[in-house]
């Protein structure tokens, strides 16, 4: 018997919703469950053949288990070594690799010394950095985010290079992204699953949660959502997220990358509407009994995106 489990915090809809609908598909020798954890011991291998991930970027705890289980055979979604190694900057790094177009991006130092650290620390760093040219490349009005984490927490909206200054005192030890902001006519998030199914639903970011989510909005060019599918599909394999959304922004008819490295994503049917929760539920579950009649036991079963394999190879 192979088991599929889900790790997850305070969702209460999804993670129920998936276990019900693999279990429904009476797929002979899988059966789904919530994972159930209770002493962790050293290379010692975990119950599971699949774990679905939804916590573990808040739980330290959980991100050490499940990099166990990766190494004793269990396929976790999504790799938490990759997870952990990841951040904002670098994706943007390696979407443009990728031909997928991005908002003028730039990485800050932070604006308080980190913890053990003095002036002595940084001698490698310029200063004062070129902030004028800085400031040229991205222009504003610009966003101003941590370069690793989500939620919208610690984001700004910066009208010039003086409200720049006295928003960047207030981030602390925060290592901070500074990008140019896309005005845009049209915005998308996008769920990919296993790098190939894709959902592409119209959103709105500027209203409240609750009300992203775009029900019943125009028609959409048919070329552009065959350019956000194909941008979307690059990213997750290049990355090698098999559970992620994707955002863009449109300008002037062309999709820019906006956030895509989502992968313990929205999956609550009170903010993404019963038809786009259907359609995740469906193809999650989908997704992990392939990967679970893909499992080998004792051996690496995680999925790594095109970078590492190049690089490895």
């Amino acid at each position: 018997m192979k088991k599929i489990g889900i790790l997850f915090g305070m969702e209460d809809t999804f993670p129920q919703a998936f276990i019900d609908r693999v279990n429904s598909k009476n797929e002979k020798g899988i059966i789904a469950e919530a994972v159930s954890i209770d002493k962790v011991v050293q290379n010692k291998a975990s119950e599971y053949a699949v774990i679905i991930d939804r916590i573990s970027q808040d739980v330290p705890f959980y991100r050490a288990f499940l990099k166990n289980a990766a190494l004793t055979g269990t396929n976790v979604i999504n790799n938490p070594f990759w997870w952990s190694a990841d951040d904002k900057f670098f994706n943007n790094a390696l979407a443009d690799t990728l031909g997928v177009p991005l908002p003028n991006t730039v990485i800050l130092p932070s604006a308080e010394h980190p913890t053990d650290t003095t002036a002595n620390s940084f001698r490698n760093l310029k200063f004062p950095l070129d902030w004028e040219g800085i400031f040229e490349y991205v222009k504003f009005p610009a966003y101003m985010k941590p370069y690793s984490g989500g939620g919208w927490k610690n984001v700004y909206r910066l009208e010039n290079k003086e409200e720049f200054w006295e928003k960047h005192k207030e981030t602390g030890q925060l290592v901070m992204l500074l990008q140019e902001e896309i005005v845009f006519t049209e915005y998308f998030r996008v769920y990919c699953l296993g790098c190939k199914a894709v959902k592409i639903m119209q959103y709105e970011p500027r209203n409240q949660p609750h009300l992203r989510y775009v029900h019943d909005g125009p028609a959409v060019d048919k070329k552009l959502l065959a350019t956000i599918k194909d941008y979307t599909i690059r990213l997750c394999k290049g990355l090698g997220y098999d559970f992620n959304t994707v955002e863009f922004a449109v300008r002037d008819g062309i999709p820019y990358a906006i956030d895509f490295g989502n992968p313990a994503p929205d999956a609550d049917i009170n903010s993404v509407g019963p038809e786009n929760f259907e359609w995740v539920v469906e193809e999650a579950a989908k997704m992990a009994i392939a990967a679970a009649k893909k499992q080998k036991p004792g051996k690496i079963n995680l999925t790594w995106g095109t970078f590492m394999q190049e690089a490895v190879g």
